[in-house]
């Protein structure tokens, strides 16, 4: 009588519930780092674009000075504040989200102005606080929001001053 061996199946690879959740607790953790980064990014991105078209602002008052003798009446309806005639009225100038809208703060006759890029309520860079060109070259960035460009590091575009 000849008996048949039993065989004996290879117990079969996988990961335990602990390396899973470790794995997974791990992926988490490097997730957040990089959202967390990724929205620092688009925010400084944003911040940038909206400095450039400041600069164009700033040429097209320079261009009606030249064309006109003065900065004056470059604003809506001909006044010397508010929404620009001579230029784009938000950021970025391309695309469908806007983030900042653009303003002549103020106009000094035809010897300077201030226009400033006012970040949108509600939009990703609400809180950022605003931007400021003066047509001296002055470049302000009220950093903590707080409505007044008077503080510690507000007075450039930088991150530090």
């Amino acid at each position: 009588m000849q008996l048949d061996s039993v065989a004996v199946k290879p117990a079969q690879g996988g990961f335990t519930l602990i390396e899973l959740m470790i794995a997974v607790a791990v992926i988490a953790i490097l997730s957040s780092i990089a959202y967390s980064s990724y929205n620092a990014q688009t925010t400084k991105a944003r911040r940038t674009d909206a400095q450039s078209a400041l600069m164009g602002l700033a040429q097209a008052m320079e261009r009606r000075k030249t064309v006109t003798g003065g900065y004056t009446g470059a604003a809506a309806g001909g006044a010397n504040t508010g929404a620009p005639t001579v230029f784009a009225t938000q950021s970025p100038l391309d695309g469908a989200t806007k983030f900042y809208d653009l303003s002549i703060e103020a106009v000094n006759g035809g010897t300077s102005f201030t226009v400033r890029a006012t970040p949108i309520a509600g939009s990703a860079q609400d809180g950022d606080g605003y931007l400021e060109y003066l047509s001296t070259g002055i470049r302000r960035w009220d950093r903590n929001d707080d409505d007044d460009t008077a503080d510690a590091n507000e007075s450039c575009w930088q991150a530090t001053c």
